[in-house]
């Protein structure tokens, strides 16, 4: 009698342990969600490499337009925008189209008095002849970071209409302080400023509606898509959509924009300042745009576990 207890006993632990090592197994499983977090901490350790082997400043924030989780690094810190302001100018000025008081198509003839340093293809063109659209005139603004044609914008939309529209959206830090060139403002410490927080948050606005119409948004994105020498596309793919603005000034360089990743697009702004070096400030903008990419297309790519299946795919069915 003893020897069956035993025996019953015995099977009872044997059936029992391997029960309790499966439960533990199972209760120590990765959620596809809590798989995609690995993938962000990767991300964040990759960016606060390039925050410790920089020589200047960095904020950076990155937004997932489909989950709307986000990344912050010193992302409130108020930095210099350089030509990356040009994304709120263009807004304002589709939000006056959009109510009537300007019209895209009007004719504008070019004006001597509107040459200014950094005039690029406008300092080309001749004064007094060359009629452009004021679109024409906003995408010489935006594709070439023409500082002549920024100008005509602003007046034409009026600097404080472009701050009275950040107010609106609730990006009080980010500010719209001066003319393009106006070295007599930025040296009295009037300089252009964002945040990259407040920089992500205007481009998720405007790609959410908030700002514009549908007609209007698609415009606006348009015209933003705009090929142009930039840091975020550098490495990324030629056909990839990227609606982007960079900027740079002396010890200054940044980029913001939204890159539209299969059906994961992501918002992403790196600001830098102070650089010792302007190529490194650029580099690490490369850098940071390229690891948060790879993350986002494999997340467009890939099955809740992580298989990404293409067409051509025949292997281990």
């Amino acid at each position: 009698m003893l020897k069956r207890l035993f025996c019953f006993a015995l099977l009872a632990v044997m059936i029992w342990v391997p029960i309790t090592s499966f439960a533990q197994q199972s209760s120590q499983e990765k959620t596809p969600q809590e798989k995609e977090q690995v993938l962000w901490q990767k991300l964040e350790a990759t960016i606060n490499g390039v925050d410790r082997n920089l020589d200047g400043v960095l904020g950076v924030a990155i937004l997932d337009l489909t989950t709307g989780q986000k990344y912050f690094l010193h992302a409130d810190e108020v930095l210099p925008t350089a030509s990356s302001i040009k994304i709120a100018i263009l807004a304002e000025l589709y939000r006056q189209a959009q109510q009537g008081k300007i019209k895209l198509g009007v004719l504008y003839t070019l004006q001597s008095s509107d040459l200014v340093g950094g005039s690029g293809i406008a300092g080309a063109l001749t004064p007094g002849v060359t009629r452009l659209t004021i679109r024409d005139v906003a995408a010489l603004m935006i594709s070439v970071s023409d500082n002549s044609a920024t100008n005509i914008i602003i007046d034409r939309v009026g600097m404080e209409n472009v701050n009275m529209l950040l107010d609106s959206l609730g990006l009080t830090r980010t500010r719209l302080r001066r003319k393009m060139m106006d070295v007599k403002a930025a040296a009295e410490g009037r300089e252009n400023i964002a945040t990259p927080r407040e920089m992500v948050q205007l481009l998720e606005d405007l790609y959410r509606g908030k700002v514009l119409n549908k007609q209007m948004t698609e415009d606006f994105f348009a015209l933003l898509s705009v090929h142009k020498e930039s840091y975020i596309p550098r490495e990324l793919p030629e056909d990839l959509r990227i609606a982007n603005k960079p900027g740079e000034l002396e010890g200054v360089r940044n980029d913001s924009g939204i890159v539209f990743t299969g059906n994961r697009p992501f918002v992403i702004s790196v600001m830098t300042t102070y650089l010792r070096r302007e190529k490194d400030g650029g580099d690490a903008i490369v850098r940071i745009a390229t690891a948060a990419y790879q993350m986002f297309d494999r997340l467009s790519r890939s099955s809740q576990y992580g298989r990404v299946v293409s067409l051509h795919d025949t292997a281990n069915p």
